[in-house]
């Protein structure tokens, strides 16, 4: 459809309806755990009924609820394409922001609120895209699966984990997939940017300590304190240092941030290379090497009383490849007197950086910016791809976004002012719908 027929017809621009359907999705407060998903996938369904897209609205409990469509494509031989996003957000105080979280406030030319960038930004491009495409009649060239999922900032228990594993017939077909935290822009000058693809994320391992010791009066004497045992172990795990482990993902990220920087890499000393790279050092920092920090402790009721038992909670994270030897270096950290169990766990991801979708990908970016260097890298987090995995779906991490070279844009997710650039949100609108259109 030309621009003229466009005008004249009153449909809109993807890139100009993007920004309000953020905002709307974010005035929908689906902070999790205690904020129902429904309201924004019952939104989301009406978007994409509105143009003539049959919405599957899925729910593992009341309100925790998901959406699925399916894009006929013009060649059904292909494998389909998922394209998933999740809807509940982390909690936000707002006496700690500027503005109101969830107001959806525009102000010095960003999107505010809780979910710009984690991930209702992606949701809202998505949503933009294919419905600009349906009211021009045009069909991408293999199926497309779109998922607004549930829970996924606790794990997909009642999103994408349930999905998979109680209505895999979503996904027949799927072969890749694309979803949150990539795609995104760093600066190396005024001609180029590297924009980080993650093809790896790191396994999670949510721990919980516990130590059970003897009960008594405190001002008696105890060997058999059950919160030393655990204070103890939390210390060990907090003070210790992993050694460096260099997986494939990891090592191509660091040789192309040096060839870009015109720095030199040693493969044998990688640390060096990243302590010289600027505001990713902390995103490409925690990729190197496993991870495993103290995050909670519980322990007694009263002062003078030695309790039973005692625990704590840690954050784990291993690299791909490393899971038995991340377990194998925490259990001897415990001690004796320490037992752990999971909190959560799961699976570590990784793919190469290669392949038809990976060259469409690059195309769709240098296309709307001719700077763009497409690079591979691995999040120290995780995402619903782990979930998607399980179906024999390659995964990436692909929600294009060009940011100004001063946005610090990992401090964005899950922090203070979360916040995205209107224009980042339009450039990857327009970036998303040339890479849906040869996908």
């Amino acid at each position: 459809m030309t621009e003229e027929a466009r005008e004249q017809a009153g449909v809109p621009r993807a890139e100009d309806e993007v920004v309000d359907l953020c905002r709307d999705l974010i005035r929908f407060d689906t902070s999790n755990p205690t904020m129902p998903e429904r309201p924004a996938a019952e939104y989301v369904a009406a978007k994409l009924a509105e143009v003539g897209i049959e919405p599957i609205v899925c729910e593992h409990e009341p309100g925790r609820t998901s959406v699925v469509a399916r894009l006929e494509g013009t060649d059904p031989s292909r494998g389909a394409l998922l394209v998933h996003g999740h809807l509940d957000v982390v909690p936000a105080d707002a006496a700690d922001w500027q503005v109101d979280p969830f107001a959806g406030e525009i102000r010095d030319g960003c999107l505010w609120g809780r979910g710009a960038v984690d991930m209702k930004d992606m949701d809202a491009m998505t949503l933009a895209v294919v419905r600009q495409a349906a009211r021009e009649g045009r069909r991408p060239p293999r199926d497309v699966v779109l998922a607004f999922v549930a829970d996924e900032e606790a794990g997909g228990t009642h999103g994408a984990q349930w999905l998979v594993n109680e209505r895999p017939d979503l996904f027949e077909g799927c072969t890749e997939a694309i979803g949150e935290v990539g795609g995104f822009s760093f600066s190396v000058d005024e001609g180029q940017r590297l924009y980080l693809l993650e093809t790896a994320q790191k396994g999670m391992a949510w721990l919980r300590l516990r130590a059970t010791g003897r009960a008594g009066h405190g001002s008696m004497v105890s060997e058999d304190n059950a919160v030393t045992a655990v204070a103890e172990a939390v210390a060990r795990i907090g003070r210790h240092r992993f050694p460096v482990r260099l997986t494939p993902t990891v090592q191509r990220l660091l040789e192309e941030l040096s060839d870009a920087l015109g720095l030199p890499f040693d493969p044998d000393d990688p640390e060096a290379t990243v302590a010289k790279i600027g505001p990713l050092a902390r995103i490409v920092g925690a990729t190197l090497r496993n991870t495993a920090n103290p995050t909670m402790l519980e322990a007694g009721y009263k002062v003078n009383v030695i309790p039973q038992t005692a625990s704590a909670q840690v954050d784990g994270r291993f690299l791909p490849g490393h899971e038995d030897e991340f377990f194998a270096e925490v259990d001897t950290l415990l001690g004796p007197d320490v037992r752990r169990e999971f909190v959560h766990h799961d699976v570590a991801v990784e793919t190469s950086f290669d392949g038809d979708l990976v060259g469409v990908m690059a195309e769709a970016l240098r296309a709307e910016d001719p700077g763009a260097r497409l690079v591979p890298y691995c999040l120290s987090g995780g995402t619903d791809a782990k979930s998607f995995t399980r179906l024999g779906i390659r995964c990436f991490g692909f929600a294009p976004l060009r940011l100004p070279p001063d946005l610090d844009f990992a401090g964005m997710f899950h922090g203070i002012d979360e916040r995205v650039p209107v224009d980042a949100l339009q450039f990857g609108t327009r970036v998303l719908d040339r890479f849906l259109a040869r996908a």
